[in-house]
């Protein structure tokens, strides 16, 4: 177990007993990897940051990295990369490691699936 920034233990138990790596971002790392997907596309909704949600502006969502943070986003099953400002909090659904606006989802031929990415921050 360890602690996050506002003090609260985290469990890994769970990703350890299932023999899964649980998809969080290492304190020294500067990369991840995991499930991307794509996020809601109505526009007008406020983030988490505050900011109005933009379906074609190249922003994302993360459970952990400040907003403002640049991200490489690296599609693996295709090599297209795409670098994205995160703005939002998420994703909520296990395993997923970030949430994309349509606009960076299709810069890096995601659609409207999942699919494996690694993420690096800039």
């Amino acid at each position: 177990m360890k602690k996050n920034n506002y003090g609260v233990l985290v469990a890994f138990s769970a990703a350890i007993a299932l023999g899964t790596a649980a998809p969080s971002m290492a304190q020294n790392s500067r990369t991840q990897a995991g499930i991307a997907s794509v996020y809601s596309t109505e526009s007008g909704n406020k983030t988490a940051s505050g900011q109005r949600l933009n379906p074609g502006a190249l922003t994302a969502a993360h459970k952990s990295l400040p907003f403002g943070t640049k991200v490489r986003v690296t599609n693996k099953r295709n090599g297209k990369s795409v670098v994205v400002t995160i703005n939002d909090r998420g994703p909520f659904v296990r395993g997923r490691i970030i949430d994309l606006t349509p606009a960076s989802a299709s810069a890096i031929g995601l659609g409207w699936s999942v699919t494996p990415v690694q993420i690096e921050v800039m």
